[in-house]
């Protein structure tokens, strides 16, 4: 299948170009798309940051800072500058891990959870429009398709 037959775009040529790059190429600017209207939806904090508080929140109990590295496939280096600045405006804190003291833990406040509250009304608007006639059958098609290409991806 050619991409042609996929996406009608007059301003870009996609001949010659497989469809794999063109997904990674599509997935990447997609992100970026996503990542500036919930920077400007959000104002008070970004998205990465949140996406950071999503992590946190998924996990049973209160992450290390390796552990959210691992759920958000990020470096640790990264989860520690977005940690640090989400701790600066009172959304998370770093807590010393109770049986290894050499661990810290992190914690969402109660700051955090109210502005989750408050913004979630907002959030699900931008949801909607953006799964707006798109079919469970192809979410779960999409999610397997991604997580197949990560475990590749991680696989040595």
């Amino acid at each position: 299948m050619q991409i042609s037959e996929v996406v009608e775009n007059e301003n870009v040529d996609f001949t010659g170009i497989d469809l794999s790059y063109f997904l990674i190429g599509l997935l990447s600017a997609f992100d970026n798309r996503f990542q500036a209207i919930a920077d400007k939806s959000m104002r008070e904090i970004s998205w990465k940051q949140f996406f950071a508080i999503i992590c946190i929140s998924l996990c049973k109990k209160s992450p290390t800072l390796n552990e959210l590295a691992e759920v958000m496939g990020c470096s640790h280096q990264n989860v520690k500058q977005i940690l640090l600045k989400l701790e600066k405006k009172g959304f998370v804190n770093m807590v010393v891990d109770e049986k290894d003291k050499r661990k810290q833990r992190i914690e969402i406040t109660d700051y955090c959870r109210e502005f989750c509250q408050k913004n979630d009304e907002g959030g699900n608007i931008i949801m909607k429009k953006m799964f707006e006639d798109i079919s469970e059958e192809q979410l779960k098609v999409t999610i397997q398709t991604i997580m197949q290409m990560e475990k590749n991806l991680v696989r040595e």
